[in-house]
């Protein structure tokens, strides 16, 4: 791509915003903050249409698209294509490399983790399939829940194993990173890179959108320069931009986090003949539904026939 391409047509298409986050999906995130990081004037744009798409988020500017499941991600493609390259002195550094797996692989895998299987999918509801039908999103929910569980490799003879040490990575990569990063403002003293888009999304997905008995979340809330770092270049690149100001973060439990306020149960009524009726109706329309799943999942794209080859214990 041309190096004079006019910056207004830039265009980023994430999922919807949630959560206080601009786009509170996981693979969208670090985007949006490379693209602030680097002072790159762009647009942002929601699309909704593919909930499960692995195409999302993408960049886009006349006939050029970078997609997240294309060369390395959304960013890998803007570095090399050199519309903006934040690392072009770095990625050579040896303490480039090591930091870059602790945050791409361990901690990602941990985030991964907690988000399908570690919280039970409390979060990944409402990012993903809240647009959708109830019955179209439990599936596509339970799709990728497989799927995820595929990549990290558990199954029902390893998981506990697999859990701890996914734990034990997420720690040790916390240490370190706390370590390195001290009292500076970057990984890299004064200067942001895309492992600061990466790091920075993660922690503020961490504290943001998991929920507070989040193992992930207890872990790195432990190293309170983390999460300074994490509210100053929030603060600086996510809130000056925006007109409407996510809320801080907030680095321990809330005092109300143990009680629960359930509303009083109403006294059950007798059902009239008519009720009775459309209760019949809606079992009808639910299966309608679960078959306009299947459509959907086979027509969209869905799981590939080897993906559907469910192990017998599961």
């Amino acid at each position: 791509m041309e190096g004079d391409q006019d910056t207004s047509d830039f265009t980023l298409v994430t999922r919807k915003p949630c959560f206080g986050l601009p786009t509170a999906c996981p693979n969208c995130l670090p985007a949006y903050i490379y693209l602030k990081l680097s002072h790159l004037p762009f647009q942002l744009a929601f699309n909704s249409t593919f909930p499960d798409s692995e195409e999302l988020p993408y960049f886009e500017s006349g006939t050029y698209v970078a997609y997240n499941n294309e060369d390395g991600g959304v960013i890998e493609k803007l570095k090399k294509d050199g519309i903006v390259n934040l690392d072009s002195q770095l990625h050579s550094l040896p303490e480039y490399i090591s930091l870059k797996a602790l945050i791409v692989s361990w901690l990602q895998e941990a985030l991964t983790y907690e988000i399908w299987v570690g919280t039970e999918g409390i979060s990944a509801s409402k990012i993903y399939y809240s647009d959708l039908p109830w019955v179209i999103s439990k599936v596509l929910f339970y799709k990728q829940t497989y799927l995820a569980k595929n990549r990290l490799g558990l199954t029902k003879e390893n998981a506990e194993r697999r859990e701890k040490l996914i734990y034990k990575r997420a720690s040790e990569a916390y240490e370190a990173l706390s370590t390195r990063l001290g009292e500076q403002k970057f990984l890299f003293e004064d200067r942001p890179s895309s492992l600061d888009a990466f790091f920075l999304s993660h922690i503020l997905f961490t504290i943001q959108v998991l929920p507070e008995t989040s193992v992930l979340r207890s872990k790195l809330l432990e190293h309170s320069n983390l999460v300074k770092y994490a509210e100053k270049l929030k603060s600086e690149f996510i809130e000056a931009s925006s007109s409407s100001p996510s809320p801080p973060l907030h680095s321990f439990p809330s005092s109300f986090s143990g009680k629960s306020s359930k509303p009083k149960s109403k006294p059950k009524a007798e059902k009239t003949e008519e009720e009775k009726k459309f209760k019949k109706r809606a079992r009808f329309f639910l299966a309608a539904q679960f078959l306009a799943v299947v459509i959907y999942v086979s027509v969209m794209g869905g799981v590939s026939s080897d993906e559907m080859e469910y192990e017998d214990d599961d």
